[in-house]
C-alpha cells in the first residue's frame, strides 16, 4: 500500500480511496483507486508471493488527453504496465478512465 500512496503523492490531482465523501467530491479532474482483490502465487500449500490487483479511475469532465499523460507518466515512472479502459457515466456526466494493474504486495 505504502507503494500506491507514494505514485497518488505524485499524481498532481485530488485523490481519495474507494471514494470521496458523499458531498465532498472535489471538481474533476479527480481520482479514486481501491485495491479489489489479489492475484497471489502459491507454494507448499500457502502464499509464497503476494499480488494485489489495484485500480486507479481517473475522473474528467470532457475528454483531456493531457490529463491522462499526468497519470500515465507517474505509472510509467514506476515501471507499472498498466491496462486503460474509457466509460461515459451519464448519471455523473464524467468520463472515467480505468487504469488496472497488478503490483507486488
Amino acid at each position: 500500500m505504502d507503494k500506491i500512496l507514494e505514485m497518488m503523492a505524485e499524481i498532481p490531482f485530488p485523490s481519495a480511496y474507494d471514494h470521496f465523501a458523499e458531498g465532498e467530491s472535489p471538481a474533476p479532474p479527480f481520482i479514486t483507486y481501491l485495491l479489489p482483490g489479489s492475484d497471489n502465487f502459491a507454494a507448499d500449500g500457502k502464499v509464497y508471493f503476494r499480488i494485489t490487483e489495484v485500480h486507479i479511475e481517473l475522473y474528467t469532465d470532457e475528454k483531456n488527453p493531457e490529463v491522462e499523460r499526468q497519470v500515465e507518466a507517474v505509472l510509467d515512472e514506476h515501471g507499472i504496465f498498466y491496462d486503460k479502459t474509457e466509460v461515459w457515466i451519464e448519471s455523473e456526466k464524467l468520463y472515467e478512465v480505468l487504469y488496472s494493474f497488478e503490483m507486488e504486495d
